[in-house]
């Protein structure tokens, strides 16, 4: 018996994209669950690409960072309170910013290898209704209480709870290891690269102007839902400038001279989801849906931002694009000027800038930066931890459509943890 040929890879079709407006915590989301924004999302990319009827899509996968214990099985509840036949298949996944995108990986890679024709992916989180944890003593007394043999012994176990035992644990935007923020982090990595006040608001300025003008322009009406009476993403601020960043005082890194992290060139804590259709080109064309791109490499890498080269900048919390990149261009056999286009996610502007630097210093070229990021990123739309993947692989697939011929993005994405999620979107 001759052993089965493995199957030969498919292109996977980037079809389109839905998501809710990004807004900011405690905002006009602030009890929205992420199960029911992502379900706007979904339901969203449903209506405008008809995939209400039966097994209309293969699978649906998703994910969230901050999540209820209800939100144990997400992506399928999600499913069931959607206008998608309830017979779809779904599953969470979860690599914290990454989320997303390694959501529309997962999904890309049952499509190459023909184990399905179609699925959606996406993300959503809410920072506003953020789980909050029984204080961990709380939790043991309890614990105890339940395997108590007698009523007796319960009573003897809740009797040691205390008042200062009812305080919850709030979650914290904070690494384990280090019990530092992604700021803190962040700005360890802006001084260990020397990145400059004035680069970082003129990013982040840019990214704001940037996403206004493609709202005025029609740009995101066949990818943005409204939501909650929201239309537009809450965080935007089309006037901003460089003067007007410049008056900020900073927030991360004050216990070193010269900080230069502030609010307005540092991503806000946002609700919200996105997703985004992928399919085979066999399903595409036999509902007369036209792929705006083709998803055709990826690459995870991961750095050691405890023990690692930290104060030297290599191994900062948020550098792990920088080898994943490089890595991925190496397998391609392509270097940063075969791009039209650049998306990385903002979660930081010093977190940019770093990451470009470090590029370079890899030996690949410097990013045009009339290519980086032309309809503004996280800066300016706000970053729900798990929703920023599929908005970015919807951002991009529709700008390299708009130019109308082959063209090529890169997508990098930073995540908590030290590690990074990279693609490449394609048009030929």
């Amino acid at each position: 018996m001759s052993p089965l040929k493995p199957p030969r890879a498919r292109r996977v079709a980037v079809v389109g994209g839905a998501r809710v407006p990004f807004a900011r915590s405690d905002g006009p989301y602030a009890t929205a669950s992420n199960q029911e924004m992502l379900t706007a999302a979904l339901d969203g990319l449903v209506e405008r690409h008809g995939l209400q009827g039966p097994g209309a899509v293969g699978e649906f996968v998703a994910g969230a960072v901050l999540k209820h214990s209800r939100d144990f099985n997400l992506a399928r509840e999600t499913v069931l309170g959607s206008t998608l036949d309830p017979r779809t298949p779904a599953y969470d996944v979860q690599q914290a910013c990454g989320t997303g995108l390694q959501a529309v990986i997962a999904a890309a890679n049952k499509i190459a290898l023909g184990q399905t024709e179609s699925a959606v992916a996406g993300g959503a989180d809410t920072a506003s209704d953020a789980p909050l944890g029984v204080n961990d003593r709380l939790r043991r007394i309890l614990l105890e209480a339940r395997r108590a043999k007698s009523p007796g012994a319960r009573v003897k176990a809740l009797a040691k709870i205390h008042p200062a035992h009812l305080v919850p644990d709030i979650p914290r935007n904070a690494e384990p290891r280090t019990g530092l923020s992604m700021g803190e982090h962040a700005a360890v990595t802006a001084r260990a690269w020397g990145i400059t006040r004035e680069a970082q608001d003129e990013l982040a300025a840019t990214s704001h102007q940037r996403l206004a003008a493609a709202y005025e322009r029609g740009f995101f009406q066949d990818l943005v839902v409204p939501f909650r009476g929201l239309a537009r993403d809450q965080n935007l601020r089309p006037g901003s400038t460089v003067e007007k960043l410049a008056a900020l005082k900073p927030v991360f890194g004050l216990d070193a001279p010269g900080p230069t992290m502030t609010a307005g060139n540092s991503t806000p804590l946002t609700d919200g989801a996105a997703t985004v259709l992928l399919a085979s080109e066999e399903w595409a064309g036999a509902r007369g849906l036209e792929p705006l791109a083709y998803l055709t490499a990826y690459e995870t890498a991961a750095v050691d931002f405890v023990g690692g080269d930290v104060a030297g900048g290599e191994d900062g919390l948020l550098m792990a694009p920088a080898y994943a990149v490089p890595r991925m261009l190496e397998r391609a056999g392509l270097g940063i000027e075969d791009f039209d286009l650049v998306e990385i996610h903002e979660a930081f502007a010093s977190q940019v800038l770093a990451t470009l630097a470090a590029w370079e210093k890899r030996g690949l070229a410097p990013v045009d930066r009339a290519r980086l990021n032309t309809a503004g990123s996280s800066l300016a739309t706000g970053h729900p931890f798990a929703a920023t993947g599929a908005r970015v692989v919807a951002t991009l697939a529709k700008l390299l459509a708009e130019r109308g011929g082959p063209g090529r993005g890169l997508i990098s994405v930073c995540a908590a943890g030290g590690q990074g999620v990279t693609a490449i979107l394609e048009r030929t």
